[in-house]
């Protein structure tokens, strides 16, 4: 069976960060990615990144509608590795914390997380207010990953791209992906002085 993980984007700004994973994960032939893009995701990518749906929908191997609740993706008996909500919306944080599963993407990183798989959520927001937090707190306990995608200024990265790239290689780590291109905390080379 071929590594299978789940992508969806949803509607918070960052949807390069879910088109440069498929990118990624296209580049490894033991993956089998399947797409889900909520409505408000869309108009997100074609905003910000000056693309159609078609185009970030040709880079899965399977793609599926957010109103397709009878998706293969929708039940745990079809296995995967995990899902990535990149980026993953308040409210869709909100559906995974309250078990309110009324779309493929709420309803598939649903079933990840009741079958125990890895479900990693790129959480898009700031600032942050107690719903918000509480939100994280739940999805947590319930074996998420909270992932806000944040600069590694360690990495001294030169352009936004290097930023997604390591944001991304980050996220592939949790799943036992070896990244395309990551930059790697090596320890302090030099003594920094006193505090």
């Amino acid at each position: 069976m071929p590594r299978r993980i789940v992508v969806a984007i949803t509607g918070a700004t960052g949807s390069i960060y879910g088109v440069r994973l498929l990118e990624a994960l296209r580049a490894n032939p033991d993956v089998e990615t399947h797409l889900i893009v909520s409505r408000a995701g869309a108009l997100n990518i074609a905003s910000e990144l000056d693309i159609g749906r078609r185009d970030v929908e040709a880079l899965a191997d399977v793609v599926h509608s957010d109103r397709d609740i009878g998706a293969s993706i929708a039940s745990g008996s079809f296995r995967t590795h995990g899902m990535i909500v990149a980026p993953c919306s308040m409210k869709t944080l909100a559906a995974l914390a309250t078990g309110v599963t009324d779309t493929l993407v709420s309803r598939a990183a649903d079933v990840a997380l009741k079958e125990r798989r890895r479900v990693v959520l790129l959480a898009r927001e700031s600032p942050l207010h107690l719903v918000h937090l509480r939100n994280m707190v739940t999805v947590t306990e319930l074996g998420a990953v909270v992932f806000p995608p944040l600069a590694a200024f360690y990495a001294k990265l030169e352009s936004l791209d290097d930023m997604v790239d390591q944001t991304v290689g980050r996220v592939l780590d949790l799943f036992d992906i070896e990244p395309p291109r990551v930059r790697r905390w090596g320890g302090l080379k030099e003594d920094v002085g006193d505090d």
